[in-house]
């Protein structure tokens, strides 16, 4: 049973969320041969002031 986590910068739709854990769940199926209601996506929404890159607050870009 794959646990697959996906941590975004906030801001993303329910429906981007949607479509994106199908496609995950899609790929988990036809890659590790795995049924779909094995598979499970966990979002994190991550807070700009939480998320640092290239040592620069993403709520500072």
């Amino acid at each position: 049973m794959p646990i697959i986590h996906v941590e975004l910068v906030e801001g993303r739709t329910k429906e981007q969320k949607k479509q994106l854990g199908e496609a995950i769940t899609k790929a988990a199926v036809d890659i590790v041969n795995v049924p779909a209601d094995a598979v499970k996506v966990i979002f994190v929404d991550m807070k700009k002031d939480d998320y640092m890159e290239g040592g620069i607050l993403r709520s500072e870009r």
